[in-house]
């Protein structure tokens, strides 16, 4: 399993939130999002420690190490109950390395330790196959397809794949 670390979310992540703002980063969701977008973005993950609503983290490669990509989880209603979900995105160069896998079994470990709700939910786009297979790795069993509004509140469906893990379960896989 690679090296890495989780740090939350702080002001010095900007930069990284503009570098997986691409069209090759974003073509799962819909395309890249404007600088306005993007720095309102960067203040939603300043504050959701604070309104007690969730979690984002930069992704390093090791405890002092450069970015690699980011990663968080965030309360949420699926289906009439309260669920955490979460996603990530890994820096090209970066990607194919596990980087992704580790950093999400990091995330399950910290939510296992909170024990506030019992399901971690992913919604990966099921034309990508990486993020899959991420959930996959991580020990995600695959629900079904649905249709999933990205970003919340914009009206924008993609059709996704709802990945769920129970929280309260044994072991992690092996990465």
């Amino acid at each position: 399993m690679p090296d890495i670390w989780i740090e939350p979310w702080a002001e010095r992540d900007l930069e990284l939130l503009r570098r997986v703002n691409t069209p090759e980063m974003k073509q799962h969701l819909g395309g890249p999002e404007t600088d306005e977008q993007v720095l309102a973005r960067h203040q939603r993950y300043l504050a959701m420690p604070a309104a007690g609503t969730g979690v984002m983290f930069s992704v390093r490669l090791g405890p002092r190490g450069d970015a690699a990509g980011t990663i968080g989880y965030w309360d949420r209603l699926w289906q009439d109950r309260p669920v955490h979900e979460t996603g990530w995105s890994v820096l090209p160069e970066h990607q194919g390395r596990g980087i992704a896998a580790a950093a999400a079994l990091a995330v399950v470990e910290r939510l296992r330790g909170e024990r506030r709700l019992r399901y971690l939910h992913a919604f990966p786009s099921v034309g990508n196959p990486a993020s899959n297979a991420v959930c996959r790795r991580a020990g995600f069993t695959l629900v079904g397809e649905c249709d999933f509004e990205y970003p919340a509140g914009s009206g924008h469906l993609l059709r996704s794949n709802d990945w769920r893990l129970d929280l309260e379960g044994g072991t992690l896989p092996p990465c």
